[in-house]
């Protein structure tokens, strides 16, 4: 980890924590060092009510809450059939930073599900098509055999959404923002939901 020498103090941060997210990831995106600003550890509870974590990359974030894709019979969305509640964990380490976000889940529109699936490059459209996300998969050559299949079946034409292909949108009503510290004293600001408009913030020990 690498300690920046600055401290996080309650007068530089911005009284909405969605707003102060977008200050520390565009940190993130500008800094050459961090190759996938997006990457966020996406935690749900499994089978059994067990914690499952997986890394997700986060595609759209605003007032309405943060966005990602995946396949609707994946493992993590019947996680989240069950228990439509998640975590979503950022770790930009050469910022020596953290933000953990935490909420209800809701899925995304399929007008939003449509518009990105078309921004995606066309062989990662033919991919959703292809993987049965999280199922039993008898070899490699049998998904490169149904990638094939499915570039004839698509040749010459759009590859449009498959209908098991969407996107949740975790809506957080809590925020942790994390600033490394030396010796372990680090800076630490939790963001609570207080009404539908307003959010508190404490400082929390290290």
């Amino acid at each position: 980890m690498t300690f920046t020498g600055k401290h996080l103090r309650r007068g530089g941060l911005a009284p909405d924590p969605v707003d102060q997210f977008a200050r520390w990831f565009a940190d993130a995106e500008a800094d050459p060092r961090i190759v996938f600003a997006e990457a966020a550890c996406l935690s749900t509870l499994g089978p059994g009510d067990t914690p499952e974590g997986r890394m997700v990359l986060l595609k759209r974030f605003d007032a309405r809450g943060f966005a990602f894709y995946t396949n609707l019979e994946s493992a993590k969305s019947r996680s989240l059939g069950r228990h439509p509640r998640a975590g979503l964990s950022f770790y930009w380490q050469p910022l020596g930073r953290q933000v953990r976000l935490r909420g209800p889940v809701e899925p995304v529109s399929a007008a939003e599900a449509d518009a990105y699936f078309a921004s995606r490059p066309r062989r990662s459209r033919i991919g959703a098509w292809a993987s049965d996300q999280s199922r039993e998969l008898e070899s490699r050559a049998a998904l490169e055999d149904r990638v094939k299949a499915l570039e004839a079946r698509f040749a010459g034409g759009e590859v449009p959404r498959p209908p098991h292909w969407s996107g949740f949108r975790v809506v957080p009503d809590a925020f942790e923002f994390w600033q490394e510290g030396e010796a372990r004293l680090h800076d630490r600001f939790l963001y609570e939901r207080d009404g539908p408009e307003g959010w508190s913030r404490r400082r929390l020990y290290p």
